[in-house]
């Protein structure tokens, strides 16, 4: 069960709330964009500190051969640092080193440095998404090709105290990327946790369900709507299958549609929100958890907008959007049986620790 931390309802004095930041949320991201220019307050303070987790990549590049650091090593800002995928397409191996390439001790410290990123419970998440390979792999989907350590540990750029780097933890429907400027943490965006079979129905993990929270409260919410403002919030009769929001495409479905959270109810705000922190507060260790909930709170809380996609029926495909000032959430069915769960958080502010 995932430990719920006690938190003041954030629609409860939005008048108090801090002043907005201002943000580029228009058009496509493209792939020429300069990198952390680092001019607005935001950028410049960052998320937090990065001295522990600049310590800890450093200690995993010294454990690595000079091959294997070669595998893990790319240029900041480089194609592949754009081109983040968690999707099936393109293939299962993802660029970077590899946790079936490791030794024990390399993999510990990959671990180590990977505990700085997530919390506990983000932890067991990403492991959670990573045995679900290993689980399709036996039932014969992808024998062969997939496994719980075919994911990568990447890094771009000269880990250091001053300057931009950044690291990804990336395989089939997990991608976690981190951007530093400065020792500062400047973005832990784009992140996703999806799911396939999301619901383990036969083995010896029947009963584990990944995103369970992802789905339950967001069909929850939908269904306590009365029938009009479910309507309002049903911007489409059938899922789209895919998120919308992939790489080159960050800043593309910012457009706020569906159902304001000023029309909802205290109760349904609060799940509303629920959904936001499961996304952006609750894999991430406390002090990164306290600055994502500044960050996303930053914005007009009421005017953050929640958007369905086809019926809302167990076991039935659908889909969704949460679309605030400052960032864009999206889950979608791959499959009619909502087995197959894709999802994304970004951080519209800090796309890629790109400003704009």
């Amino acid at each position: 069960m995932r430990k719920q931390r006690t938190r003041p309802s954030p629609f409860a004095n939005p008048r108090s709330q801090v002043d907005r930041r201002s943000i580029i949320v228009g058009g496509a991201a493209t792939l020429g964009l300069a990198a952390l220019p680092g001019r607005a307050s935001a950028q410049a303070s960052g998320l937090g500190s990065a001295a522990d987790l600049l310590e800890r990549v450093r200690k995993f590049q010294a454990g690595l051969e000079p091959d294997k650091r070669k595998a893990a090593s790319f240029a900041w800002d480089s194609a592949e640092w754009r081109g983040w995928n968690y999707f099936g397409v393109g293939g299962y191996i993802k660029p970077g080193l590899r946790l079936e390439q490791m030794s024990k001790a390399q993999k510990d410290a990959a671990w180590d440095v990977l505990a700085a990123v997530w919390s506990p419970d983000g932890v067991t998440k990403a492991r959670n998404v990573m045995l679900l390979q290993d689980i399709l792999a036996a039932s014969g989907n992808g024998a062969g090709q997939r496994s719980s350590e075919r994911f990568s540990l990447s890094v771009f750029g000269t880990p250091a105290e001053t300057g931009a780097w950044g690291l990804r933890c990336e395989g089939h429907h997990l991608t976690q990327s981190v951007a530093v400027r400065n020792n500062r943490i400047v973005s832990v965006t784009p992140t996703s946790f999806s799911a396939l079979p999301n619901r383990v129905k036969s083995g010896p993990h029947t009963g584990l369900n990944t995103l369970k929270d992802e789905e339950g409260v967001a069909r929850r919410l939908m269904a306590d709507l009365a029938p009009k403002l479910q309507g309002r919030a049903r911007i489409g009769d059938s899922t789209p299958y895919n998120i919308l929001s992939y790489a080159g495409r960050e800043r593309s479905n910012t457009k706020k549609v569906g159902l304001p959270a000023s029309e909802l109810s205290s109760a349904q705000r609060d799940m509303l929100w629920t959904m936001v922190e499961l996304y952006s507060i609750e894999h991430f260790p406390a002090q990164l958890a306290d600055a994502q909930r500044g960050r996303i709170q930053s914005g007009d809380r009421q005017a953050v907008h929640f958007a369905w996609y086809g019926p809302n029926m167990p076991e039935r495909a659908f889909g969704y959007r949460v679309i605030g000032d400052g960032f864009v959430i999206e889950m979608a069915s791959v499959d009619p049986e909502a087995q197959h769960l894709h999802t994304i958080y970004h951080d519209l502010s800090n796309v890629l620790g790109r400003s704009v």
